[in-house]
């Protein structure tokens, strides 16, 4: 949104002046715009700086986790389980929670199978709380 290019008429109506008067304080230098062909192109966060509205803060990028399991050995029907196993798991999560993202990757020539989440740590890790308890049972 700070990248936003806004028209002379636009600041003129966002500051309540005259488009003539934003015209001039460009021409000053009192306003930094960019002529593109015959009109002025004003920077939304060089307006807001003008108008005096603070930035806006962007919120911090919420750390993510990728990790990949290996589960060799895998036939073609358990392969079809676990697809089905972890988009369900995935499906019972609750609305509005962290996004977590698993895709399940199936080489039938090396009967090798991997899932792949990518999300926050902590739907990370329950994913992978349930991935092991599924291996446990495999393994009985």
């Amino acid at each position: 949104m700070a990248e936003e290019l806004c028209t002379v008429d636009f600041a003129a109506e966002r500051l309540k002046l005259h488009p003539k008067t934003v015209l001039r304080f460009i021409r000053e230098g009192r306003l930094p715009a960019r002529r593109i062909g015959k009109a002025y192109r004003i920077r939304r966060a060089d307006l807001d700086a003008f108008a005096g509205v603070p930035p806006s803060e962007t919120p911090a990028a919420e750390p993510s986790v990728t990790t990949i399991v290996d589960i060799p050995g895998v036939g073609a029907a358990l392969a079809q389980k676990w697809a089905r196993t972890v988009t369900g798991a995935l499906n019972a999560r609750p609305t509005g929670g962290a996004s977590l993202r698993a895709d399940v990757v199936y080489d039938a020539a090396r009967e090798h199978l991997k899932i792949i989440a990518v999300g926050p740590p902590a739907a990370v890790v329950d994913l992978m709380n349930l991935v092991r308890v599924w291996l446990d049972q495999l393994e009985v």
